[in-house]
C-alpha cells in the first residue's frame, strides 16, 4: 500500500464508489461477502487498493497546501515539477498564528520587523503525490490557496 487505508467513516462515505470499484474487478455483492468471510487477506488487499486509488485521485487535484503552527505559516503551491513555498516566521512567543487573535495581529503588523518572510521553490522527489501525501500526514491542509495568493500579491506589490 502506497498511502494509508481510508478510515471506516471514509469508506462509508465512499460506499457507492467502492461498489463501483468492486464491479470493475467483476466482484458481485455476494462474492464480496464470501471474500470477507473466507479470504480476509484478499478483502484487506481490495480495501488497500481502493484506498490508494482514492488517495491518488485526491492528491492529483491538490494545488495548495497550508501548514499553520503557533509561530510559523507555510503556504505551498503545488506546481507540476516543484512546490513554491511562502513562509512566515515570528519569534514572539506571545503571538500564536493558530488563534484568531494571533492571526489578527499578523494582519495588522505584516510589515513588522518581527516577521520574517521566506520565498522558495523546492523540486519534488521522484514521486510528487507521495511528497504531498507526507505533508498532509504531518499536518498540512489542502486549501483553495487564498492565503497563498494574498501573500504572492503582497510580495509582488
Amino acid at each position: 500500500m502506497k498511502y494509508t487505508r481510508l478510515t471506516k467513516e471514509q469508506f462509508e462515505e465512499l460506499h457507492q464508489e467502492f461498489i463501483n470499484f468492486l464491479a470493475t474487478q467483476s466482484i458481485t455483492a455476494d462474492e464480496w461477502k464470501e471474500i470477507k468471510t473466507n479470504k480476509p487477506e484478499a478483502a484487506e488487499q481490495e480495501l488497500d487498493v481502493f484506498s490508494d486509488l482514492v488517495w491518488f485521485g485526491v492528491l492529483s487535484k491538490v494545488e495548495y497546501l497550508e501548514h499553520i503552527s503557533p509561530q510559523q505559516i507555510h503556504l505551498f503551491k503545488c506546481n507540476e515539477k516543484q512546490m513554491h513555498l511562502i513562509a512566515l516566521k515570528i519569534d514572539k512567543e506571545a503571538i500564536d498564528f493558530t488563534t484568531k487573535e494571533g492571526f489578527q495581529w499578523l494582519r495588522n503588523n505584516l510589515l513588522s520587523d518581527d516577521i520574517e518572510f521566506f520565498n522558495a521553490n523546492k523540486p519534488y522527489s521522484e514521486d510528487k503525490h507521495l511528497d504531498i501525501f507526507k505533508m498532509i500526514q504531518t499536518g498540512a491542509a489542502i486549501t483553495k490557496g487564498e492565503l497563498f495568493q494574498y501573500f504572492v500579491n503582497l510580495i509582488k506589490g
